[in-house]
C-alpha cells in the first residue's frame, strides 16, 4: 500500500531547495547579475572656462488710460530698443514677452493699462555693456542679464568627460595598489552629466556717462562618469 507524506513535510521540502538554491548567489535572488573580476569607479571632470557670449534682455513699461494707447506707447519704445541693440552691435533678436494688463483701485474699477515687452539680444562679453547702455539710452526702462555662456561648451563638455574617464582610472589604480590586483580593459562606461548653468549678472536701468561694466569671470563645465574596469 502506497504512504502519501503529510503535507506540511513536502512543503518544508520545497521551501528548502528554494533557500539552498540562493545560497552563494545573492545577486540571483535579486535578480541581478554582477559582473565577474572587476571594479567600478565614479570618475568627475572640470574644464574652467572663460565666457565669451553675453545674452541681455531689455524691455519696456508703459501706462495709459486705455489699452490701444498703452500698446502704441510701447511698441513706440520696443521699436526704438529694438533698432539700438541692433545699432550696438546685438545679434539673435527676440521677443521674450508682451503683455497687457488692467490697473485697478481698492474697490476694483480699471483705472488704466499697463503694457509689458523685452527683447532679448546677444552679443560678445565685450560688447555687452554697451548693448544695456543702448537699450536704456533708447528708452528701455527694464534690463535683465547678461546671461554669460561659453559659445563652444559642447566640445567642451566633451573634454570634460574625457577628464572623468581619466580620474575614474586613476580611483581604480589606487583601489588596486590597496587591493593587490591589477586593473585592465575598460567594460563599460554609464554617463551622468552634471552641467553649471550660465552666470547671470544684474544690470540696473538707469543713464551714466562711464558704460556699464561686465565681467566675465569664469565657468565651470563638469562631467561625471561610472567606469567599470576588468580586473587582471
Amino acid at each position: 500500500m502506497r504512504r502519501l507524506l503529510p503535507t506540511t513535510l513536502i512543503l518544508g521540502a520545497v521551501v528548502a531547495v528554494a533557500l539552498l538554491a540562493g545560497v552563494g548567489r545573492p545577486e540571483s535572488a535579486r535578480g541581478e547579475v554582477a559582473p565577474p573580476d572587476t571594479v567600478a569607479t565614479i570618475g568627475h571632470g572640470v574644464v574652467t572656462l572663460v565666457p565669451d557670449e553675453a545674452t541681455v534682455s531689455a524691455g519696456a513699461r508703459t501706462q495709459a488710460a486705455s489699452a490701444s494707447e498703452a500698446l502704441a506707447l510701447n511698441a513706440k519704445l520696443m521699436n526704438a530698443v529694438v533698432a539700438a541693440l541692433k545699432a550696438a552691435g546685438g545679434d539673435d533678436l527676440q521677443t521674450q514677452q508682451v503683455s497687457l494688463f488692467p490697473q485697478t483701485d481698492e474697490q476694483g474699477t480699471v483705472t488704466g493699462y499697463t503694457a509689458d515687452d523685452s527683447v532679448s539680444a546677444k552679443t560678445s562679453i565685450a560688447g555687452a555693456g554697451a548693448l544695456v547702455d543702448a537699450a536704456v539710452k533708447a528708452g528701455a526702462n527694464t534690463v535683465s542679464g547678461p546671461s554669460l555662456s561659453v559659445s563652444d561648451r559642447d566640445a567642451r563638455y566633451r573634454d570634460a568627460l574625457a577628464r572623468a574617464v581619466e580620474d575614474a582610472r586613476r580611483k581604480a589604480q589606487a583601489l588596486a595598489q590597496a587591493g593587490g590586483f591589477g586593473v585592465g580593459p575598460v567594460s563599460s562606461v554609464v554617463e551622468s552629466p552634471s552641467e553649471s548653468g550660465p552666470i547671470a549678472f544684474s544690470a540696473v536701468a538707469g543713464k551714466s556717462d562711464a558704460s556699464t561694466p561686465v565681467e566675465p569671470g569664469t565657468q565651470d563645465v563638469t562631467a561625471d562618469v561610472t567606469v567599470t574596469f576588468r580586473i587582471r
